[in-house]
């Protein structure tokens, strides 16, 4: 419909209304995209299109948006703490807990469970009408991350004389860090660009840690509840192409394993019917 819409456009209207028109359906996907309502936003691929730039469709889109390595976040991660630390901390937890920049926001000292070793996200912390808004989380429920080793540092930092109710990550001035404040402090469009990580957005770092659980192999319902999904089809875009084929086959196997015992054990007793 979006490219139908602007098709039309296009024999109108100059290319700067339709790209002013185009801006605030693009933010507002933005929005259903952050809130797991779809996956990729349909009119900001259309927009870069306009502009030259080629957007992958395949299988597996989430997965173009991540970075590839370790390595690569702490470069970035390094990057952005040339600004000043707290922006690399951001991306750090941001990246490695799966998490949306008003979640890191909305940490606090006592989410940190050493004991278990995980990482729970109970709220959001985001710009709102009238000032800063603390809220649930967009499940509307606590979630567990299981404590990455590369983590551990940076939380034993961010926790060191802390109360549990102390907020975890703060700015250079003490302020809450959104994504529009890493974005401009840190000018990321233009960090990203000259790693040459073009379309890397702050949500990306989510996209990125949600990647790589799923490359590692966590089971898919496990990665559902990390990643605080509704639906277990959006955890999927996450999924390797070439994988796809074993959720099938593990939904397959849990099939069989919830079927009768009776029978099942029938069939053990009599052994296979040629």
């Amino acid at each position: 419909m979006i490219d139908r819409t602007i098709d039309t456009w296009e024999t109108q209207h100059s290319a700067s209304t339709i790209k002013n028109s185009t801006a605030p359906l693009v933010r507002v996907l933005d929005e259903a995209v952050r809130d797991d309502i779809i996956s990729i936003n349909p009119a900001k691929h259309r927009a870069r299109r306009n502009l030259g730039k080629h957007v992958t469709h395949a299988t597996g889109a989430l997965r173009q948006y991540a970075l590839p390595d370790l390595a690569t976040l702490r470069k970035l991660a390094d990057a952005c703490g040339q600004v000043h630390q707290s922006y690399s901390d951001h991306v750090m937890l941001a990246a490695l807990l799966a998490a949306r920049g008003s979640e890191v926001a909305g940490l606090r000292a006592g989410d940190v469970d050493w004991d278990n070793r995980i990482v729970w996200i109970r709220r959001q912390h985001y710009p709102g009408k009238g000032g800063l808004v603390i809220k649930q989380t967009k499940g509307r429920r606590d979630r567990p991350v299981p404590m990455l080793e590369a983590l551990e540092t940076i939380l034993e930092r961010l926790t060191d004389g802390k109360e549990l109710d102390d907020p975890l990550l703060r700015g250079p001035r003490g302020g809450v860090l959104t994504t529009a404040t890493v974005r401009d402090a840190t000018h990321w469009d233009d960090l990203v660009g000259q790693l040459g990580f073009g379309n890397l957005t702050r949500h990306g770092l989510r996209h990125t840690g949600a990647t790589w659980m799923a490359d590692a192999g966590i089971a898919l319902h496990v990665l559902q509840e990390i990643l605080g999904h509704q639906s277990i089809e959006t955890t999927k875009g996450y999924l390797h192409p070439d994988h796809r084929h074993l959720a099938e086959a593990a939904r397959q196997a849990n099939q069989f394993l919830s079927a009768s015992p009776t029978r099942r054990d029938t069939t053990r007793r009599d052994g296979p019917r040629l």
